[in-house]
């Protein structure tokens, strides 16, 4: 349909162009994606098949729809995506304030318009971009911000008396006729607001200052809310929760591949810093475990959820830290090295809400533990698992790394030494290149360091090595050479 050309009513009922409500829009174009099999929410990863599904089966019931979810867990991105299911362009009556459709004019206006001028009156045309209307629920929202109130300066323009309609100011709700809105955080909204949505969801009128306008509204609602906020903050009340179509429930990642895909579609870096840093992928696995061990963390209160947010920001801040230190010493290009984990603390601590413990023991306390849970969990993956307790008979794979440190003084990893000296350091522990060559001998060349040091972390949360940090980087020392030394 060129819209172009169709300027006026009498241009649109020539085109052959037929009104429908924007939920019929929403399912018919959704059954066309379906049907050529093209996904209608690209981009979202982890959801194909729990939550895509549900929200799928929402749109073609013709649902008004709660998402229900921890923070980070892509439910504002889901509503916003819902626009690319709307027709491209839509026409309204030209200066409505409520979209009007023109086979179906709901205000005085655009009734007056048409009856006036009938298939003269003209059109205006309104992309499906701007048919997205977005409020976060705050204490401080009132009726009047979402459905209107009686405007005195109009009154007093237009020479009416407060009982004529034309007095109103439309609100958020009824210049979204013919829209998506959403409105997130709802339990943040006040019961007697949530109150005030009771008919536009069911019937479609509103109520302003005792006006009962019959404004049959047509609109897509979408609510989001945490599950955190029915017991702290706020709570949805029960007829609203009546009247919404399906309740949908989000979740964060499932694995490490899905997390990691999520991370590096999201995370803003620079195309020096990809050239400049090589990152191996178990930096990718662990940054990424450290939120699967967030979530699980005796000092953090899970209840509040560990948001994706935080493996992205970490991403970006572990990057940073590489190459902050290749430009301080004059590199081009460096590797990662696991000593660059110390700089996504501060990404870390922002993000986690902790319990009474937590608060005792420090944010950057707890963050240090979460790297460190991290690497128990992935060690075992790759390398013959560290038991507690062992026969004496037993074969210890890792007995000749840990003799080496018995007998130097000390080893030091600087956080801001040059490539050359790091790979010469990590290269005089001979050990670590047999372990890698016997359990991961498919590890690159320029992997290996970094599986190196995930070693000697490894040997310390397992309690076969000792390690110190200090201001300019990390020293490992045998643990009974460190006891001995002591005395």
């Amino acid at each position: 349909m060129e819209k172009e050309n169709i300027k006026t009513f009498g241009d649109l009922k020539r085109s052959g162009y037929k009104s429908r409500s924007i939920k019929e829009e929403l399912r018919q174009n959704l059954l066309e994606k379906i049907r050529r099999n093209e996904p209608a929410f690209e981009g979202i990863h982890g959801y194909e098949h729990t939550v895509i599904p549900e929200l799928e089966r929402a749109i073609l019931s013709k649902h008004n729809i709660n998402l229900l979810g921890l923070r980070g867990q892509a439910k504002t991105r889901l509503a916003r995506m819902m626009v690319n299911l709307l027709d491209e362009w839509m026409p309204i009556v030209e200066g409505s304030e409520i979209n009007d459709d023109p086979f179906h004019p709901i205000s005085r206006y655009a009734k007056q318009l048409l009856e006036e001028k009938g298939d003269d009156t003209p059109i205006a045309w309104v992309h499906r971009n701007d048919r997205f209307f977005e409020k976060l629920a705050t204490p401080d929202v009132t009726v009047a911000d979402i459905i209107g109130d009686v405007d005195p300066i109009k009154a007093a323009n237009l020479k009416l008396s407060y009982a004529d309609d034309r007095v109103i100011h439309f609100g958020m709700i009824p210049r979204a006729n013919r829209s998506i809105f959403v409105i997130n955080e709802l339990p943040d909204l006040q019961a007697r607001i949530q109150v005030a949505l009771f008919n536009i969801l069911q019937e479609g009128d509103i109520q302003i200052r005792g006006f009962k306008l019959r404004l049959p509204l047509d609109m897509q609602f979408v609510f989001t809310a945490n599950p955190e906020d029915y017991t702290n903050r706020g709570s949805i009340v029960t007829p609203l929760k009546d009247r919404i179509g399906s309740q949908i429930l989000t979740h964060y990642p499932l694995n490490l591949e899905t997390a990691k895909k999520i991370t590096a579609q999201e995370a803003k870096l620079d195309e020096e810093q990809i050239k400049m840093v090589h990152v191996p992928d178990l930096a990718k696995d662990l940054l990424e475990q450290i939120s699967f061990e967030a979530r699980e963390h005796e000092y953090i209160d899970v209840r509040s959820g560990i948001s994706a947010r935080l493996s992205i920001t970490a991403y970006e801040n572990l990057l940073s830290t590489a190459e902050r230190r290749a430009l301080k010493n004059g590199e081009s290009q460096t590797l990662l090295r696991f000593g660059d984990f110390l700089g996504v603390i501060p990404s870390i601590t922002g993000k986690i809400e902790l319990v009474y413990e937590g608060e005792q023991e420090g944010s950057a306390e707890v963050a240090l533990q979460l790297i460190g849970d991290a690497v128990r969990t992935l060690f075992p993956r790759l390398f013959p698992k560290i038991e507690k307790l062992s026969k004496p008979d037993d074969e210890d794979p890792y007995a000749e790394v840990v003799e080496w440190f018995f007998s130097e003084n000390g080893f030091e990893l600087l956080d801001e030494t040059s490539d050359k000296e790091y790979k010469k350091a990590l290269d005089s522990i001979p050990a670590l290149e047999k372990l890698i060559d016997k359990y991961q001998p498919e590890t690159s060349k320029e992997d290996r360091y970094f599986l190196k040091e995930f070693i000697l972390w490894g040997l310390v949360e397992y309690k076969k090595l000792n390690k110190h940090r200090f201001a300019e980087g990390v020293q490992f020392k045998d643990i009974y050479g460190s006891y001995i030394s002591g005395l």
